[in-house]
């Protein structure tokens, strides 16, 4: 998996260029995982599907990290894997692999509060697609 962290003040930014676009998804919200803990401590003992709308990639992009941002939150479920089952430019479907978490296994490294519109692009490039989300921190 290969992301790149952006230097951005009181919040973390990152930048992502993919080949595929479930692949730019898939990586952004591993991504947003390994900021919040570490993800080889997770053995993604259970699973869900999760399906999200947007009314453009961009939007979709930012509803997809607030969904599974809210399985932390709400659920407290730490993500270890993700497989995007189906994708299109305003819908996507997903099977997500995570554990509950425990405060004796598990060390929250961030605590992302949520994911912004700041300086939110999705582009389709020679080089595949290529994506920037800031987190809230």
């Amino acid at each position: 998996m290969s992301y790149e962290l952006i230097d951005h003040t009181a919040d973390i930014g990152i930048c992502v260029t993919e080949t595929s676009i479930k692949g730019l998804f898939e990586i952004f919200a591993m991504a947003m995982f390994e900021q919040i803990t570490d993800t080889s401590k997770l053995n993604g003992t259970q699973s869900k599907e999760i399906h999200v709308k947007g009314i453009d990639r961009t939007d979709l992009l930012i509803n997809w990290l607030r969904e599974l941002l809210w399985c932390w939150t709400i659920d407290s479920s730490l993500v270890k894997d993700i497989v995007i089952n189906d994708i299109h430019s305003n819908h996507l479907s997903a099977k997500i692999s995570y554990d509950e978490f425990e405060l004796k296994t598990h060390e929250i490294l961030k605590d992302i509060k949520a994911v912004t519109y700041h300086a939110v692009f999705v582009d389709h490039t020679d080089a595949g697609w290529q994506a920037t989300i800031i987190f809230d921190v």
